[in-house]
């Protein structure tokens, strides 16, 4: 039987939004998107109801911000030294985040909002746009190589291997093969970055 939560010792801030991010993706990774409640969470995190709606007034806004909050931070994408290195590595590393938790989530974000126009929207503002960050962090590195044409990065080719790598997700499943992210990569990536617009 779990201890109620007020008999524990308070968290607050930080410590208690960490417990209850983590416990949200442990929700989603056990029950999917589709069965995960607040009373789970607030449970599993050991808090109550209040403290999660204090925060986040709804499941969408909540299962987002814990898959942020699992997320590399995008303005550090990896630095193996070259433009195709540093592709492969990004892609890798989001192709094992979308095999966990954080995939099941966006899965289920999306069955649940796109049938609705201002759920979707709501959705889009969440977003935070860190996959075109990380490329344009990629990018600029690569640049400054001699690898890429700075005017060959506009924000469409910017979106492309998000783009690519979510469609692989939606309609074949994970693991996403490792052959496909290099496909993906050698195929489309480094062409599209090494002409002009």
């Amino acid at each position: 039987m779990a201890a109620d939560h007020r008999s524990l010792p308070r968290r607050r801030g930080e410590e208690l939004n960490a417990a209850i991010l983590q416990a949200a993706l442990e929700e989603l990774a056990e029950v999917g998107y589709a069965r995960l409640t607040m009373e789970g969470v607030a449970e599993r995190a050991r808090t109550g109801k209040a403290s999660l709606y204090r925060r986040w007034p709804s499941r969408m806004e909540l299962v987002v911000e814990a898959v942020y909050h699992s997320l590399p931070d995008p303005t550090s994408p990896p630095d193996t030294g070259s433009l195709r290195g540093d592709l492969l590595a990004m892609l890798r590393g989001n192709a094992e985040v979308l095999a966990g938790p954080a995939g099941e989530a966006l899965r289920g974000l999306l069955s649940d909002v796109l049938s609705d126009r201002g759920r979707t929207k709501e959705l889009r503002d969440l977003s935070r746009g860190g996959g075109r960050r990380g490329m344009q962090e990629i990018c600029r590195r690569a640049a400054g190589r001699g690898e890429v044409d700075p005017r060959a990065l506009t924000p469409r080719r910017l979106d492309v291997a998000q783009a690519m790598l979510r469609q692989e997700f939606l309609f074949h499943g994970t693991p996403i093969p490792d052959e496909t992210i290099v496909a993906i990569v050698d195929e489309v990536l480094l062409p599209l970055l090494a002409s002009r617009p």
